[in-house]
């Protein structure tokens, strides 16, 4: 276990590095996050990321980095896997009614788990297949589990009418752009600097067009 002092102090700096401005004791409770999924991953293999600082800086802040672009009262995470961005965006701007999504079910074992222990309030975990959801959300997020026309042909029925989606990606997908599904358009890309990340990340933002 690392010195939960020292993820801390690397936490704090990375939030105040992307410019943002978290709750009280939302700190801890994303370091809580981070020692629970630590625990179980000894057991059930939910993340192939298992340096405790570094859970902060490709988990955490890398969710946290797509937090300004993160609108509306509803929210669906899809592909989630751990709670990725879903829960660390959770409890950095709780309020909103979440959706976590995954097929896999020792991972939704897991998200039900965090939620009942960390108390977010308003969060949901289901094992389901994407194109199975029901609902119409405010905000997808997706954290780079498809190809963008993938991601929109299994979930596009999920964005409301003025709803945006998030695509978290690496590389910016140039080469994927053609392939957006009609009715759907891109509204914008983002280089996001993730402290700490030696790695190039993009949030691609689509809507309905």
């Amino acid at each position: 276990m690392a010195d939960r002092a020292a993820l801390q102090t690397q936490l704090e700096r990375g939030v105040a590095a992307l410019g943002l401005s978290l709750p009280d004791g939302a700190v801890q409770r994303l370091l809580d996050y981070q020692a629970l999924l630590e625990r179980w991953n000894g057991t059930y293999n939910l993340t192939a990321v298992r340096d405790p600082a570094e859970m902060v800086t490709r988990h955490l802040l890398d969710s946290l980095a797509i937090l300004p672009h993160v609108q509306g009262q509803t929210l669906a995470d899809l592909g989630t896997g751990p709670g990725l961005p879903g829960i660390p965006l959770a409890i950095a701007a709780p309020g909103r009614e979440i959706l976590l999504v995954d097929s896999n079910g020792k991972k939704v074992r897991f998200l039900r788990e965090a939620i009942r222990a960390l108390k977010l309030d308003g969060v949901r975990a289901v094992q389901s297949r994407v194109e199975d959801v029901q609902g119409q959300f405010d905000c997808v997020t997706a954290r780079a589990f498809a190809t963008l026309a993938d991601m929109l042909g299994w979930g596009g029925h999920l964005l409301a009418p003025e709803g945006i989606w998030l695509a978290m990606k690496g590389k910016r997908p140039d080469e994927e752009f053609a392939g957006i599904p009609a009715g759907f358009a891109l509204r914008g890309t983002h280089g996001l600097n993730v402290p700490g990340l030696d790695a190039e990340r993009h949030l691609v933002v689509l809507g309905r067009g």
